[in-house]
């Protein structure tokens, strides 16, 4: 197979993700934040462009890096410190990295809450958490006793060092109408909208501290899987994707946060 370019592989992912398309937050610079001019030779996946998984992709001889949050988070800021050492790394070792934010978390494939429905033995039928014009999340019907669903979610999180937390009543509560939105995804938004949608149970990474509170008042089950653990099943995908349409080989590379 010819050589790979870091160029060929984004024009394949931005438009598989449909990147142009996807409104996303400042900060995501969704797409290629990093060239490099090598033939990429091995793809590394990571949940967060970290030094501690740009070192793994260094030494785990992979010159590209696939991540969910990239370098860019917290806006301008000067090569100093922790971000000079991450970009220092990734021109040390000659790394490039690719972004993907909200376009990978929707996508209905390769997405983070179509993936981790899957995982929960969930069929979704509609969207849920609408931002802008898009729906981050998934959401669907089941009859399935609710201690069941945290019992599988709870399965899950523990591969990725993290345990389920729930608020709301679980006792004896059977789930019919479910949905999920990982990572940060319970927040005022998509409360309300569970809320006025009939959602009985919520599946989410994490959530601020009043959320438990309004759950339980409003008779809503939340699912806490995780922030980490629930962008896992996203970046791992891409990569594997990847992978298997450019013939290279791939590596995830676990890094919990405990968040």
């Amino acid at each position: 197979m010819k050589a790979v370019t870091i160029a060929e592989v984004a024009q394949h992912l931005d438009a598989t993700l449909r990147v142009a398309e996807i409104p996303d937050f400042a900060g995501a610079v969704n797409g290629i934040q990093v060239e490099t001019e090598s033939p990429i030779t091995k793809v590394a996946a990571a949940v967060d462009a970290r030094e501690r998984t740009i070192r793994a992709a260094a030494d785990a001889a992979a010159n590209l890096l696939i991540v969910h949050h990239g370098l860019f988070w917290s806006g301008t800021q000067p090569l100093r410190g922790a971000f000079l050492r991450r970009v220092r790394l990734l021109l040390e070792h000659d790394i490039a990295v690719y972004s993907a934010h909200l376009p990978l978390d929707m996508h209905p494939d390769l997405g983070n809450n179509a993936l981790l429905a899957r995982e929960l033995g969930l069929q979704p039928s509609a969207g849920f958490a609408r931002y802008k014009t898009i729906d981050i999340g998934v959401a669907g019907t089941c009859d399935m006793p609710t201690s069941e669903l945290i019992d599988r979610a709870a399965r899950f999180a523990r591969t990725h060092r993290h345990e389920v937390r729930t608020a709301g009543d679980t006792d004896g509560k059977v789930t019919r109408r479910w949905a999920i939105c990982t990572g940060a995804g319970a927040g005022q938004e998509t409360l309300r909208e569970a809320m006025s949608s009939g959602i009985d149970t919520l599946i989410v990474g994490e959530g601020p501290h009043w959320t438990a509170i309004d759950a339980e008042e409003a008779g809503l089950t939340i699912i806490y899987a995780g922030h980490y653990a629930t962008e896992t099943l996203g970046v791992r995908a891409l990569a594997e994707h990847v992978g298997t349409t450019y013939g290279l080989s791939w590596v995830f590379l676990e890094a919990p946060t405990g968040l």
